[in-house]
């Protein structure tokens, strides 16, 4: 099967080179695009009825949530257009983008969206208790999209890797 549309999905993990040039070896092979994405965790959506119960402490801590997540927006956005240098350095036409939310939903819609037809993500390798805790972005990838999916396996990780 040839590919045209090639959505890779990259995360802060020991993996991501692996995903990358799995996902860069097919491009080149079928002179697909790539888009390259990343989806940042939102930890606190707003403080609602808890601001006026607390009062200003939490919307420091709310302010505090802000200003981490645009920290990690900007690096993240760099961090994307390093890749994606990489990649148009190889002859590779790639774009790149970021999203704030749950990472299965996002790559659904911009499966979707951006009409792919391949999505490569890696696996942690999560078991047990432990994936149906921190969920499986790739399990939920591989049931909710209407494209294939190339799943990289790595090991189980530990808990500094985001």
């Amino acid at each position: 099967m040839t590919y045209k549309r090639i959505l890779v999905a990259l995360d802060h993990s020991s993996q991501t080179e692996g995903v990358f040039s799995q996902a860069l070896d097919i491009a080149k092979q079928d002179n697909a695009a790539l888009m390259l994405f990343h989806c940042l965790p939102i930890e606190n959506q707003g403080v609602g009825f808890y601001g006026d119960m607390f009062g200003r402490e939490l919307i420091d801590f709310s302010r505090r949530m802000q200003d981490k997540l645009k920290k990690e927006s900007d690096e993240t956005q760099k961090w994307l257009a390093d890749y994606c240098k990489k990649a148009t350095d190889k002859g590779v036409a790639t774009e790149w983008t970021c999203k704030i939310g749950d990472a299965g939903s996002a790559i659904r819609d911009l499966v979707n969206s951006w009409e792919a037809d391949l999505v490569v993500i890696g696996r942690r390798g999560r078991r047990g208790l432990t994936e149906v805790l921190l969920g499986s972005v790739s399990n939920h990838v591989l049931h909710h999209v209407p494209c294939s999916v190339l799943v990289v396996q790595g090991v189980a990780t530990g808990a500094s890797e985001k």
